[in-house]
């Protein structure tokens, strides 16, 4: 967690020639999110999809999933405006509500020689599958919940 933006930026500056997403949780984001002044500094047009649920994402699926819902320490319903923030630091900042805004927003984002984050808004308990349950193996994993 938190990696993903400052691999993203290794690999714009390693593939110059290449679209470069890092693809993050809004909690990941958070943990270096102050990397966008590096982006900008030097001209790094690296794109940041956040998916943000307003929650540690995956803290909160294990806590759904295998402790009946008991969440502790994983609620972040007071995010910063990412947007906002984004924009602060000279980049692009786009929000997208709605599934109909998602083509444009990317579309956007990839045009822009600048560097872009997207803050995609998704349901609070969206789940991401597979996983695999602590100590199973990986033909144990679970696929989806119905």
């Amino acid at each position: 967690m938190g990696y993903g933006f400052p691999a993203a930026i290794g690999a714009k500056l390693g593939r110059p020639d290449k679209i470069v997403f890092d693809i993050a949780g809004d909690g990941s984001i958070q943990m270096n999110i102050q990397e966008l002044i590096t982006a900008v500094a030097y001209k790094i047009p690296v794109k940041v999809a956040i998916l943000n649920n307003s929650y540690l994402g995956m803290v909160r699926q294990w806590q759904e999933l295998f402790y009946k819902r008991r969440y502790s320490a994983s609620d972040l319903s007071r995010n910063p405006d990412f947007v906002k923030i984004a924009e602060a630091y000279g980049a692009l900042g786009i929000r997208v509500d709605k599934k109909k805004d998602v083509r444009n927003a990317l579309q956007k984002a990839i045009a822009s020689p600048l560097p872009a984050l997207i803050d995609f808004r998704i349901e609070r308990e969206e789940n991401v599958y597979p996983m695999v349950p602590a100590g199973q193996a990986l033909n144990q994993m679970i696929e989806g919940m119905a």
